[in-house]
């Protein structure tokens, strides 16, 4: 029952964990996901820089815990980035880690700020018609 635990747990995390990822990068598009995507993404960010000063720039609970369950299931020499792992699950290549983490930050920043406008011009459109 353990083993089947642990199937049923690295499906979960595959599925949660890349959609979460999609939902980070446009969950702003749709009016009514705005909120929730401008938390997500700053909780995100916050495992990044608040729980990267301690674990490493960059750390992800989820990365962590899926890849605990994943070394459970015998998987080893797993790259540090999930995208670069979901990469070289996908289509069986490994890009370089510094391509990843550049391509990361730099969607993921841009996510935010697209977040952030969506979620605070808002405001300021109503403050001037006021």
């Amino acid at each position: 029952m353990d083993e089947l635990f642990l199937y049923i747990a690295n499906t979960f995390f595959y599925v949660f964990h890349t959609v979460l990822i999609i939902f980070n990068l446009f969950g702003w598009l749709l009016k009514r996901t705005r909120k929730l995507n401008l938390i997500s993404l700053l909780i995100t960010f916050g495992s990044w820089i608040v729980l990267g000063s301690w674990k490493g720039w960059g750390y992800c609970f989820l990365t962590d815990w899926h890849y605990g369950i994943l070394e459970q299931l015998g998987e080893n020499s797993l790259p540090n980035s999930y995208i670069a792992f979901l990469v070289e699950r996908t289509t069986g290549w490994l890009p370089r880690a510094e391509m990843i983490d550049l391509y990361t930050l730099t969607l993921a920043v841009l996510a935010l700020l697209c977040s952030l406008w969506t979620n605070l011009m808002p405001i300021s459109l109503r403050r001037k018609s006021g």
